[in-house]
């Protein structure tokens, strides 16, 4: 698997683990952005966008655009994939005890 791969894998899987720590599993892309960095994923908001987009069309999460930021809701499937209690292709697996 080449590293961009891997590295991609694994930010969509720090993306719906920072949603599913959130109380009412929703977090604006600003904040999603700032989470990814603490994990070591620096990247722009258009690349943000971008795998937000992915996430919705694999049905991981859902989003609503207000101004410049993007609300995102984590969905039940995307729950179950965070949790490891589901598997989708593209999104790392999290490890044991997750």
């Amino acid at each position: 698997m080449p590293f961009s791969q891997f590295e991609q894998e694994d930010r969509r899987l720090v993306l719906l683990r920072l949603l599913a720590e959130d109380a009412d599993y929703k977090i604006n892309s600003s904040i999603l952005q700032r989470g990814l960095e603490l994990y070591g994923h620096s990247v722009s908001r258009d690349k943000l966008h971008s795998e937000i987009a992915w996430l919705t069309e694999q049905d991981l999460v859902s989003y609503e655009e207000l101004n410049s930021v993007q609300i995102v809701a984590l969905t039940q499937r995307g729950l179950d994939v965070a949790q490891g209690k589901a598997i989708v292709p593209g999104v790392k697996r999290p490890g044991p005890g997750a």
